[in-house]
């Protein structure tokens, strides 16, 4: 089983990659694997890689349910 944290993209890097938040963390990770991310995106990363591009609807929802289970501390969207 693998877990995929939803992650908004806040800037776009050279060479396939970018920056991304949840949670005010930010991180640079591969966005490579996924077509046509632009900022403001919200993707599923996975051990430093956007696997998918989610609807901010779907990512609010995964990350409230993920506080619900105990997963995280607190609902990480919102702000990038």
């Amino acid at each position: 089983m693998c877990l995929a944290i939803p992650a908004q993209v806040v800037e776009l890097l050279p060479d396939g990659m970018a920056t991304v938040s949840a949670g005010g963390i930010t991180r640079s990770v591969s966005v490579a694997l996924v077509d046509d991310v632009a900022l403001g995106d919200y993707v599923l990363l996975h051990v430093g890689y956007a696997l998918h591009k989610i609807s901010a609807e779907e990512a609010e929802a995964t990350l409230k349910m993920m506080a619900e289970a105990g997963l995280i501390e607190e609902e990480l969207g919102g702000e990038p």
